[in-house]
């Protein structure tokens, strides 16, 4: 995509810092499951880079629903302003947790977004005296698009993976939105450390992420939030972002309400308004607490009857516990001299050997020297049949060489015949050709080209070093950057581009293909390069002194 000097907004959704709300099922789809109410609303907003009052960049809306204790529904509002695009539409989400073993539970999830992609300004673009392809239809679109992810957890460690959109699909252009290379993938790490602040529980929970933008730097950062039941706090840098400081309050036990600034840091962002988001939920329904293992329940089940008998034997409930331990302990040491017992007896079967007869020893020494004499037999005699069988080899190779020389020469001169015809053949080729680049070349000087309506065609006498002809042109670019990252994008696509540098406006100039007519040009432009490049093509001249 072609850029400006200024610095644009990646393109994601930029929910970066949103870690303790309802809302974080945007961030990531498992996190839809971490809500302990049945039911809750939430609302996000984020001013990126101006103040508060003017338009948002980023608006959820969002409502989440537990079916069970392992499962949730959500629907949302979203809309989205890249700063080239705004998307506008809904998110469908779906949360599913199964329980692998004590303590470990993996949360899976998925965000659908239906979204209307508009176009938001051209105020980017420096020179509109070159219309850039991707820029000349204006219309909107519609785009689906699927954002699968899975948060496992193991005690009170946290690990999550989300691919943004690993498929999106333009309904205008029937076609898919994005190539593989500009897939959007996040992956994070946390721990959630147990406080006790003023009497109340309170935690400490710091997250690692990383996130791979296209035809950006991969952006990378930590935020930690600390949590209680009044309120919370929030701490994060981001690589490209900056700094984020957040803080809010739990009131009446259902409605969360806060807010966050974000600084930038980086040097491309100096001169910059701050970054502002507004987060809020509100909670309601019974709280739906998960089921107890049925491995702990019947443990639990099993230590209440044992204490429950011993207590009516006159033993209290920690005694009963502690002889039942015992009693563990006498059945293990069971067990281990049962095993001694076992190896034991498997000892005295080995030492049955010691009970075999002189005369069984000496009928087994006779069977062994029997057996050897019968093996030496039979290698001599294998060893006879392999020098027969070389005897035989060699002779059949001296035959086989004598015709092979006869062969060989014979070869030889009829390659040498074939090698002079060929050479011959080349000369007149080499020499055709050569008159045919010739009549090529005053033909693509001397070609009239009459401009087609709504066409978008450029014509100069000479351009460097370039030879005469028209170039299929794919993209211009004025920043260094950009045009490298387009050039290696096209590269991977298996175009075989080429570029030149226009020192009369300063931009780079990245073809597809050169031809020799202005026939040619407009059949490979007209139909896409045989369906291979999508966007828009147009046609630049040199013709040549």
């Amino acid at each position: 995509m072609s850029r400006a000097q200024n610095v644009t907004l990646p393109e994601d959704i930029r929910q970066h810092n949103l870690l303790n709300n309802t809302n974080s099922s945007l961030l990531n789809p498992a996190n839809s499951l971490l809500t302990k109410n049945a039911q809750s609303i939430g609302v996000w907003v984020r001013w990126q880079w101006q103040i508060v009052d003017a338009d948002p960049t980023s608006l959820f809306l969002n409502y989440n629903r537990k079916l069970t204790d392992a499962s949730s529904v959500g629907l949302g509002f979203l809309q989205n302003n890249t700063g080239v695009y705004i998307n506008t539409g809904g998110v469908i989400n779906y949360g599913h947790s199964i329980n692998l073993a004590p303590h470990i539970n993996l949360n899976l999830g998925l965000n659908v977004l239906g979204y209307q992609q508009k176009l938001t300004n051209t105020s980017f673009q420096n020179n509109q005296q070159i219309q850039f392809p991707q820029f000349a239809n204006n219309s909107s679109a519609f785009i689906l698009q699927f954002a699968p992810g899975f948060n496992l957890q193991i005690e009170r460690f946290n690990f999550g993976f989300v691919a943004e959109n690993i498929f999106d699909y333009n309904f205008s252009t029937k076609e898919r939105s994005t190539f593989p290379s500009e897939r959007v993938y996040y992956g994070s790490a946390a721990y959630n450390f147990p406080l006790s602040v003023m009497g109340n529980d309170a935690s400490l929970q710091p997250n690692l992420y990383y996130r791979r933008v296209p035809y950006q730097d991969s952006q990378y950062g930590l935020t930690t939030v600390f949590n209680t039941s009044k309120f919370w706090g929030q701490v994060g840098y981001n690589n490209f972002y900056g700094i984020s400081v957040g803080i809010g309050g739990h009131f009446f036990k259902q409605l969360s309400v806060g807010g966050l600034v974000e600084f930038g840091t980086n040097n491309d962002l100096n001169g910059l308004d701050p970054s502002f988001e507004l987060v809020t939920t509100y909670n309601f329904g019974k709280e739906i607490k998960k089921k107890v293992p049925q491995e702990k329940e019947f443990k639990r089940q099993e230590n209440e009857l044992i204490a429950e008998e011993k207590l009516k034997e006159g033993l209290s409930k920690s005694e009963a516990l502690a002889l039942k331990e015992e009693t563990k302990k006498k059945e293990k040491e069971a067990k281990a001299l049962a095993k001694i017992k076992k190896d034991s007896l498997d000892s005295l079967n080995d030492n049955k050997l010691a009970t075999i007869t002189a005369k069984e020893i000496r009928k087994l020494k006779k069977d062994s020297i029997k057996n050897h004499k019968r093996k030496l037999k039979l290698e001599k005699q294998a060893k006879i049949e392999e020098a027969r069988l070389a005897e035989i080899k060699i002779k059949e190779k001296k035959t086989a060489d004598s015709l092979e020389n006869i062969r060989l020469e014979e070869a030889l001169a009829y390659s040498r015949k074939l090698r002079e015809e060929r050479l011959k053949d080349s000369l007149n080729t080499v020499k055709l050709q050569l008159e045919k680049e010739e009549r090529i070349k005053n033909i693509t000087k001397t070609e009239v080209v009459t401009v087609q309506s709504g066409e978008k065609y450029e014509e100069v006498i000479k351009e460097g070093n370039l030879a005469p002809g028209y170039y299929l042109i794919a993209n211009v670019f004025g920043t260094k950057r950009y045009y490298e990252a387009f050039m290696n994008d096209m590269k991977k696509k298996g175009f075989n581009v080429g570029s030149f540098y226009r020192s009369k406006n300063k931009y780079n100039y990245v073809f597809l293909d050169r031809f020799n007519t202005i026939k040619e040009a407009r059949q490979a432009r007209d139909t896409k390069m045989d369906g291979r490049y999508t966007s828009k093509l147009w046609i630049f001249r040199v013709k040549g002194e």
